[in-house]
């Protein structure tokens, strides 16, 4: 009776749980497999073909030949590529020092106990996002004409300078840029600040009233080491947003007067799709992307996200 009970019980608890063991082991895999295929063939796989195309010379049609770094010269030689890496430095800079200081001041503001009317604020400072680029031309292009834009009425009326040619001249481009970039993303941006200042407990502003604190006081000891990862995940998504900046300038001003405002995602698009120097193109979404990774890993370690607390 012994000796059946054992043979009886051998394959109840050896074999069924091996295969459990393996079943559980390969569901994780089998689940994440599809995004893993998704993310090799549609972004590990073209990165790859960038790298492999900028060091060659091709048309889009017929064989490739290779030629090196010489793309990558061509590159920082040619004029109307430094002149967009400057102007999407400015974009850049516009983003970082006046877009997300003043996403965080409305934010501040809308955070505020007792403000009436929060939820439609919130949606009119987010409808720029969903509106076309196509509407965002037509009404901005009305708003900076130099005869008859709104804008020139404006400050004509209050402090009685001449018209300027904001989508005419050279410098004044840039500011007109600048002017529809923070339009568009500051609202964009105040959803993270305020999903990020609601997540601060208000006892800790309570203390620093009771402590004889003012606002200023407030804001740099509560305010601003609360929103820390909310600030870190801005600054990246602002930084890399403004590198690539591309519909503002096409649709207002096809990246002109002459190269006046011009960014380098236009560049690239000009050299590929226009001219046919889709080496030379891809050498430059190369460094586009160098320049972006780069300044995402500085800013995540300026502000102290990704490592570990002592």
């Amino acid at each position: 009776m012994a000796s059946i009970t054992t043979t009886e019980r051998r394959p109840r608890s050896v074999v069924p749980a091996r295969t459990t063991w393996r079943s559980e082991k390969a569901a994780p895999y089998f689940f994440v497999s599809p995004f893993v295929l998704v993310f090799l063939g549609f972004t590990v796989g073209p990165a790859i073909f960038a790298v492999y195309l900028s060091l060659h010379s091709w048309a889009g049609l017929g064989s490739m030949t290779f030629v090196g770094f010489d793309n990558y010269v061509t590159l920082f030689t040619d004029p109307d590529f430094l002149a967009a890496a400057g102007n999407t430095a400015i974009y850049m800079a516009a983003s970082l020092f006046l877009i997300i200081p003043l996403a965080l001041f409305v934010a501040s503001l809308l955070n505020q106990r007792g403000i009436r009317f929060r939820n439609l604020f919130q949606t009119v400072y987010f409808l720029p996002m969903i509106l076309s680029p196509v509407i965002v031309a037509l009404v901005f292009n009305i708003i900076f004409d130099k005869n008859a834009g709104l804008l020139n009425a404006v400050l004509t009326a209050l402090i009685g300078i001449p018209p300027i040619g904001w989508l005419e001249n050279p410098d004044w481009v840039k500011v007109s840029i600048v002017i529809v970039m923070v339009w568009r993303y500051t609202g964009y941006l105040v959803i993270f600040f305020l999903a990020g200042l609601q997540g601060v407990p208000r006892e800790l502003y309570e203390a620093v009233a009771l402590d004889g604190g003012g606002p200023l006081r407030a804001f740099t000891a509560v305010t601003l080491p609360g929103l820390k990862p909310v600030m870190a995940f801005v600054a990246v998504i602002v930084t890399a947003g403004s590198a690539q900046i591309f519909e503002e300038p096409y649709i207002l001003t096809k990246g002109g007067p002459g190269t006046a405002s011009i960014s380098v995602t236009m560049y690239l698009y000009r050299v590929a799709f226009e001219q046919g120097y889709f080496g030379l193109a891809a050498a430059c979404g190369v460094v586009l992307f160098i320049v972006i990774f780069g300044l995402g890993r500085l800013l995540t370690w300026a502000f102290g996200i990704g490592t570990e607390r002592e």
